[in-house]
């Protein structure tokens, strides 16, 4: 049985060089978030897209996904982007997008 959520959702995704995904979903956790999903991920920008952004970009990423209520996605983006690992340039990115029709997935148990 599928359960539908009735309160406005945000995805957060934050790209980080590997190592830092733990860091970051720490942070989330102190500012409210529950849990997120890792997943391993490569960044495939050019030389020449470094250059322009002034930045050394590495390759190997992590990718971290976290669903929140949308009253808590402002305050843990802040708590992400202050954390001291994430605050050389070319350390990540992180965004947001409303999560619609979001769901869970499997029999509830009661």
């Amino acid at each position: 049985m599928n359960t539908k959520t009735t309160t406005q959702e945000d995805l957060i995704t934050i790209i980080v060089n590997r190592g830092f995904a733990d860091d970051a979903m720490a942070a989330a956790r102190k500012a409210g978030a529950g849990g997120g999903t890792v997943i391993n991920a490569r960044g495939t920008a050019k030389e020449d897209d470094a250059r322009f952004f002034g930045m050394h970009i590495v390759p190997e990423k992590e990718m971290l996904m976290i669903v929140v209520p949308h009253e808590k996605k402002d305050g843990v983006i802040k708590a992400i982007q202050g954390l001291e690992c994430l605050s050389t340039p070319g350390s990540g990115i992180v965004f947001s997008s409303p999560a619609e029709d979001f769901s869970t997935l499997g029999k509830q148990s009661r």
